[in-house]
């Protein structure tokens, strides 16, 4: 693609909203529904037409993270020049600190130990098919270990509570039944998570 061509590119990015859209230049919360709904969009559009959807959903410039490891593409100056441009804000791990981005290095680990993760994929759709499959698992079948063996679809929309009590309720009819069985006492499911953040903001900004 020609200089003129990139740059069109991420001018369609990067316009203000219409003046329709009331920006809040604050954190949003989306639901898991609404977030799968808006990927789903942005991987059936064309190219140049993202800037359109940001515009829609009022996301304009400094409302946006990436935050990512310090491999060689994500420190290059494409890609600094590319989130410079198109106004993101970039953050990155600290060196030798896998743990400063916990969720996604899990989450990789999942992606890449699945039994049927190919070597290498035929082509774009073949890897998109497979995400597309990966995720809906990860989402509404995978329980994780982190938010107290629920899956993400149950934490995002609050449905972890009901589980948990669920859970909790059977255990305590086990345990009235066979108290025996249980050496120290009553037993609980494993606690549910409280807030936890990557990049958390800036409380001043926050009451500002």
């Amino acid at each position: 693609m020609s200089d003129i061509g990139v740059r069109e590119s991420v001018d369609s990015l990067i316009s203000e909203p219409s003046a329709e859209v009331a920006v809040l230049a604050r954190r949003r919360r989306f639901s898991a529904s609404y977030k799968r709904r808006i990927l789903d969009e942005v991987d059936r559009t064309g190219r140049g037409e993202i800037g359109l959807i940001l515009r829609r959903e009022g996301i304009a410039r400094e409302q946006l993270t990436v935050h990512a490891d310090r491999g060689s593409s994500t420190r290059s100056k494409p890609a600094a020049f590319l989130l410079s441009d198109l106004g993101v804000t970039k953050t990155y791990s600290r060196p030798y600190t896998s743990t400063d981005n916990p969720y996604s290095e899990a989450q990789f680990r999942t992606l890449k130990y699945q039994p049927d993760f190919p070597e290498r994929f035929g082509s774009l759709e073949d890897a998109r098919v497979f995400s597309r499959r990966f995720f809906a698992w990860y989402n509404y079948g995978h329980r994780h270990s982190g938010i107290g063996l629920v899956t993400p679809a149950q934490r995002h929309s609050g449905q972890d509570k009901l589980v948990y009590d669920r859970r909790q309720a059977i255990l305590e009819e086990f345990y009235r039944e066979h108290p025996e069985r249980f050496m120290r006492g009553m037993p609980s499911p494993p606690e549910l998570p409280g807030e936890v953040w990557i990049n958390k903001p800036n409380e001043e900004r926050k009451v500002a």
